[in-house]
């Protein structure tokens, strides 16, 4: 099993209706990616979708992929492709959920949001993780 140093937060930066289907088709299709770009995927209710074991590498932040699990919520944009936290509570109950079990399994992980790693000049996940975290009195 490899380390597990992040566990990284992003959004899709797609519309709440995207269907996980369509991103993998963009990955695959538009990005050529071999491995999606998350573990796992949330949508709009709440429904966690697992699109790769947590022991192979995913494509989330470049340059961090081999030490990092990746959670992604569909959605995080508004009808202008702006920047917007846009997560349902399903989606936000979710992300708590799978961030509980993951930090029983790499206690050491540090939970960080995509925007947080050098160099990255993106504003996903659109919201600000370590705040949130403070907000909802998440032991990270």
């Amino acid at each position: 099993m490899r380390t597990i140093k992040y566990i990284v937060l992003h959004c899709t930066a797609t519309p709440q209706n995207t269907s996980v289907e369509s991103i993998q088709n963009y990955w695959k299709n538009v990005l050529h990616w071999k491995s999606p770009g998350y573990h796992y995927i949330i949508k709009p209710d709440g429904e966690i979708v697992n699109l790769l074991s947590i022991d192979k590498i995913s494509n989330g932040v470049a340059g961090y992929n081999t030490p990092s699990i990746h959670i992604s919520y569909i959605g995080g944009v508004d009808s202008k492709n702006k920047a917007i936290d846009n997560r349902t509570e399903a989606q936000k109950q979710s992300q708590i959920k799978l961030l509980k079990e993951l930090k029983k399994q790499f206690p050491n992980a540090e939970i960080l949001g995509h925007r947080d790693f050098k160099g990255v000049k993106k504003d996903c996940p659109s919201f600000n993780v370590k705040e949130w975290l403070k907000q909802i009195n998440f032991k990270a």
